[in-house]
């Protein structure tokens, strides 16, 4: 256990001395012999009071945090300087949370993403059952489902009354909150560490509109997939990605808020993937130029720049040119905001959207749609074990009359689409995304999944596996090789 309380000294020495007033008052009242000492070896001055409170609370905590052990294969180049590469078994080492006492634990999607296998130890619990020589684990653990755009995984154990942490209300997070990261930091197990809140909706890249809670306490390679948690055991984040020059932790810090784990969790743990919804709109922050050139009512919030048509936004009565205030009476500053909130609505969802209107805050209730773009929307089309495709680690339909309207511009009018990805498959290489549709393995066409089982039925170990994929309305080639 790393802590480092250097920090918090001020702050202790604070504390320290405002309890040191009462007992001067005391003492000018009170005769030496009428004070009580304190029991001999304790110590109940704030400092000592401070460091058995985070004791407590780490002893809570990793009694729910596990260590995940993923393998599977790899690309690495055979020299620095060359073009080659070669296939070797790599292993990855990260952290997760148990979320439910059935055995649910949630982690990042780049910690076992590929994995042939996936193992979890529980440092802090003794598994039943286990022998007498690894009390711990580790224990077998399966893919539940995976999202990659989220970077989060929901892996199943097998186990029951487990310990598990509750998911606490990002939005409530503050600027200078203290919180603790635990996880495996260079595989070193059962390690926490401590810091603040530097910011509560970080958004690291222009292009992505995700946003993460930034903080100091310590996070290095290893904790990835371990939960962030405020003073009472919550979590308030997933902790995933450091932003460093040197590769060890310099302070910066990122986690995946916790209303966004809650609801991809709750999504991935009861579908095995995720629908993403749209409203049809295209938004801009509102700034001060902006709003002047514009003549808009107010110089901050998020200006509706373009509403699609047809779309749910129109249909709902939202104008090209309003300005959104807030959702469901959370005030709206940004771009950011906007996206972020917007995600914690489902599919199916009204969102109560308030912008002005002639001047006035008008509210409207737009019920979010999937994304006609999104490819897991497929995944609901599956009818059973019968659509999975073992060699290829995928789940596939047939193209149909009803896939054919989802897709009215693809290419080649018939093949398998791919649904989802399975943990495990039995061919090295660049596998199918979800969304891309199959066309060919090797020189045979591919005109639904019987005649795509039938390709690869006869593969043996080591045979070339050439797949003609159409990705995003682009024909290309995936090679690969049977294990």
């Amino acid at each position: 256990m790393k802590l480092n309380f250097s920090r918090f000294l001020s702050l202790a020495l604070v504390l320290a001395g405002l309890t040191a007033i009462p007992d001067a008052t005391v003492a000018q009242t009170e005769s030496p012999a009428a004070t009580t000492a304190p029991a001999a070896g304790v110590r109940r001055d704030p400092l000592h009071l401070f460091s058995e409170s985070i004791e407590a609370l780490t002893a809570k905590v990793t009694r729910s945090v596990v260590q995940i052990v993923a393998t599977g294969y790899g690309l690495k180049s055979e020299k620095p300087a060359s073009d080659t590469a070669l296939f070797e078994p790599q292993e990855a080492i990260g952290a997760g949370v148990i979320l439910s006492s059935d055995g649910y634990i949630v982690t990042n999607a780049h910690v076992v993403q590929g994995a042939r296998k996936i193992r979890v130890r529980l440092p802090g619990l003794e598994v039943p059952g286990a022998d007498d020589s690894m009390p711990h684990g580790p224990v077998s653990a399966k893919i539940v489902g995976l999202d990659h755009q989220s970077d989060l995984a929901v892996l199943k154990i097998d186990a029951k009354d487990l310990p598990a942490l509750e998911l606490a209300d990002s939005d409530h997070l503050k600027q200078g909150q203290v919180v603790f990261a635990f996880g495996s930091p260079q595989g070193l197990e059962n390690s926490v560490t401590m810091g603040v809140v530097s910011a509560t909706a970080r958004q690291v890249s222009d292009e992505n509109p995700t946003t993460f809670i930034q903080t100091d306490a310590p996070i290095n390679p290893g904790n990835s997939g371990g939960p962030l948690v405020d003073v009472d055991g919550r979590v308030v984040g997933i902790d995933t990605f450091i932003l460093s020059e040197s590769g060890g932790s310099e302070g910066l810090g990122f986690a995946i808020p916790s209303n966004v784990v809650k609801n991809i969790y709750e999504q991935l743990k009861t579908e095995g993937h995720v629908h993403r919804g749209q409203i049809g709109v295209y938004v801009r922050t509102v700034t001060p130029d902006l709003a002047e050139g514009l003549k808009l009512p107010r110089n901050h919030g998020v200006l509706l720049e373009d509403v699609m048509p047809d779309s749910a936004a129109e249909r709902a009565g939202l104008k090209i040119g309003e300005v959104i205030t807030s959702i469901g009476g959370k005030p709206i500053g940004d771009t950011k905001e906007f996206a972020t909130t917007l995600f914690g609505y489902k599919i199916g969802q009204e969102a109560p959207i308030t912008v002005i209107r002639d001047g006035k805050e008008v509210t409207v209730n737009v019920t979010l749609v999937e994304r006609p773009d999104d490819p897991q929307r497929f995944a609901d089309m599956v009818s059973g074990p019968g659509n999975v495709v073992s060699q290829l680690g995928i789940v596939g339909i047939s193209i149909n009359d009803d896939i054919k309207q989802l897709l009215p511009d693809l290419r080649i009018r018939s093949g398998v689409i791919v649904a989802a990805r399975t943990p495990s498959g039995g061919l090295l290489g660049e596998g199918p995304e979800p969304g891309d549709v199959i066309h060919s393995v090797n020189t045979t066409p591919i005109k639904d999944l019987a005649a795509l089982k039938a390709a690869l039925k006869d593969l043996h170990p080591g045979d070339p596996v050439v797949l003609q994929v159409e990705r995003e309305g682009a024909l290309s080639y995936l090679v690969m090789e049977y294990e």
